[in-house]
């Protein structure tokens, strides 16, 4: 008598592998921090390259997301850091700094992260995915894989809107028109660069068609840059003032 096989159901994409990714983030020694530290900087000097590895990530681990949480636990470090040095420079009181510290990790970083992540996924894989031929095994986009994406996207705009704008802050805070615009030159490179990482991202799944659309978002943006700029308007200081008043 042959033996019975049982066939595995597949699992969803919207978490493929979720409960052991978030359970390695209270193991350190199992993150390979080497590997997010050479992402990160291929992410700035070679963003192409970085996506190949994702192929690998199929190849070896059956699913297009990263199964190592060293990113997004390194990236995390270096926001409280610089959330850490504009409130040394703009805080006050002790416990204003703890607040804002939380606010830039939690809600700029992972719960907005998260919005966009599950808004991108959804578009992705409900309207982008090619329709299989009949050989072929239909294949979804995993929404670990959207929050990558997102975390790839944001370590450029971390470097432009915290680390960059913290050093030319000085400048930009200034009220001229020679601030206001390189404040909103600063802030439509760094939302632009940060929906090119988007469209890479997602361009990056063969499955996947008319990934541009993650590109419509920069026609805003240039769009809108004309109008800040005549209008006077500061999004340096206006962000900093949401924070530091």
């Amino acid at each position: 008598m042959l033996p019975s096989h049982r066939t595995k159901p597949p699992s969803s994409s919207f978490r493929p592998g979720l409960s052991m990714y978030l359970r390695r983030i209270y193991k350190p020694r199992q993150l390979d921090i080497e590997y997010a530290l050479w992402l990160m900087l291929q992410l700035c000097i070679s963003p192409k390259t970085a996506y190949r590895h994702t192929a690998y990530h199929k190849q070896t681990k059956n699913q297009w997301a990263r199964d190592d949480p060293a990113f997004v636990v390194v990236t995390c470090v270096l926001v409280m850091v610089a959330a850490l040095a504009y409130c040394i420079t703009f805080g006050d009181t002790l416990w204003h700094s703890l607040l804002t510290i939380l606010s830039a990790v939690l809600v700029d970083y992972l719960l907005l992260g998260f919005a966009v992540a599950t808004a991108c996924w959804f578009i992705a894989d409900r309207f982008l995915r090619k329709k299989p031929l009949s050989h072929q095994v239909e294949q979804h986009v995993e929404w670990l894989y959207a929050f990558d994406v997102h975390c790839n996207s944001y370590f450029p705009l971390f470097l432009l809107l915290y680390v960059l704008q913290f050093f030319l802050s000085p400048l930009l805070l200034w009220h001229s028109f020679l601030a206001n615009s390189l404040s909103v030159a600063l802030y439509a490179a760094a939302l632009g660069y940060y929906h090119y990482m988007n469209f890479l991202g997602y361009s990056a799944l063969p499955f996947l068609e008319h990934t541009e659309v993650f590109l419509w978002p920069i026609g805003l943006i240039m769009l809108c840059i004309p109008f800040m700029v005549l209008t006077g308007f500061n999004p340096a200081r206006f962000t900093l003032s949401i924070y530091f008043g």
